[in-house]
């Protein structure tokens, strides 16, 4: 356990380092956690993804559209990613998490930004060939409808971009990843939409 004068000085330092989070809030953190940082670094994330849903309803009328081309040429994106401010939309952290969401969506294919922005035919035709499938292995009725849903979570999570592991990083999704930058920022962060144009494609 650090004492309370490490913690106080070189420790917070390095915490608001890895963070951005205020002074106080990391010498709280590295209290709770007996100064330990790798703790403290997950103490603060998971606090502040939790004030970043809450600001999820504000308006967000600010932002910028990033692009990515990937080498060969034959694959393109264009995404919109928005916040509350010019400010923010400037910031390196900004872009970079714009360039980044560009890319993924280039590597990735999403069908969608949200659960919700799915076309209802595109999640009907999934969900009946999931039943059809269930219904071939005789599973019990009683748990049929559990495993279709299972099997729906599990599209989702390789065709909707919030849901999507991270191409970059597979222990987040980007959903998780524009919640931390709005947790950095402090600001309602969103991607808005996106366009991904392949060669030859429809």
């Amino acid at each position: 356990m650090a004492s309370g004068k490490e913690i106080s000085a070189k420790l917070v330092a390095e915490l608001r380092a890895r963070t951005g989070a205020g002074m106080m809030d990391c010498k709280r953190a590295l209290e709770e956690t007996g100064g330990d940082i790798d703790k403290a670094v997950e103490l603060l994330r998971s606090k502040s993804i939790a004030k970043a849903d809450k600001r999820s309803a504000r308006e967000v009328a600010e932002g910028s559209i990033s692009s990515y081309v990937h080498f060969n040429g034959r694959v393109g994106v264009l995404v919109e990613l928005n916040c509350e401010t010019d400010f923010v939309a400037r910031t390196e952290a900004f872009q970079a998490l714009a360039k980044d969401v560009a890319l993924h969506i280039a590597s990735a294919a999403p069908l969608a930004v949200r659960i919700e922005d799915l076309s209802p035919a595109v999640v009907d035709s999934e969900r009946r060939i999931y039943e059809a499938q269930v219904a071939e292995q005789n599973k019990p009725e009683a748990i049929r409808a559990k495993i279709v849903d299972g099997m729906l979570k599990k599209f989702y999570e390789e065709r909707v971009l919030l849901e999507q592991k991270f191409v970059k990083d597979d222990k987040r999704t980007v959903g998780e990843l524009v919640k931390a930058l709005a947790a950095q920022t402090g600001e309602n962060v969103r991607v808005r939409r996106f366009a991904r144009f392949e060669l030859g494609g429809e």
